[in-house]
């Protein structure tokens, strides 16, 4: 199988980016706010799981 996650970011302004040295932190070229999530999935011959979803407890 593979594991391998989303992680979509929305934000108000352009698509334009920067990257820091740190080689790590992404900034929008316009400094606008932007949020990200994510979702961890595994992946098998069978199907997939996501396995970030929350407990149906």
């Amino acid at each position: 199988g593979m594991t391998l996650t989303n992680e979509p970011m929305i934000n108000p302004g352009g698509l334009d980016y920067e990257i820091w040295d740190d080689d790590w932190t992404v900034q929008t070229s316009d400094r606008q706010w932007t949020a990200q999530f994510e979702h961890t999935l595994v992946v098998t011959e069978e199907g997939y799981e996501v396995l970030t979803l929350p407990s149906e407890d």
